[in-house]
């Protein structure tokens, strides 16, 4: 049974491997590092679940500014390593969906049912969304 979640494991990894062989036309200001990764049924409700970091410099950005996902439950796992703080929220439409808790030096997760559609996530910190920090999150 262990071998065939490993083996489920990597084909889901596949489509990713094949995108990174692709085109870096986003003007970030740190290494894309952002993993989406979907949980095979082990009695834990499986799931989705992607990372996404602030950059570890200190800019007011994350790692990336576009995310994908599947509608469902998705985890998001936000780290921020600089000693800036930062937090990770989600709205659509205009309304607040979530956000993790404002950290520094730590990562927080934010966990959320999603419908297909398009939402934006951004840092709520004061001043940090209108230098630049927020993204797109495209859940299909």
């Amino acid at each position: 049974m262990r071998k065939l979640t490993v083996l489920f494991a990597l084909f889901a990894l596949v489509p990713f491997a094949l995108a990174a062989c692709g085109d870096d036309d986003d003007e970030t200001t740190a290494e894309q590092t952002t993993e989406t990764t979907t949980e095979a049924d082990n009695g834990g409700g499986g799931g989705e679940t992607v990372s996404i970091a602030a950059d570890p410099g200190g800019a007011l950005a994350f790692d990336t500014t576009e995310l994908t996902g599947s509608a469902g439950p998705t985890e998001f796992d936000f780290e921020n390593p600089a000693s800036i703080p930062h937090d990770f929220c989600l709205e659509q439409d205009g309304s607040e969906v979530g956000c993790t808790d404002t950290i520094t030096d730590s990562s927080d997760t934010l966990e959320q049912d999603l419908e297909a559609g398009e939402y934006t996530f951004y840092c709520s910190v004061a001043g940090h969304r209108q230098a630049g920090m927020e993204g797109t999150l495209t859940v299909e």
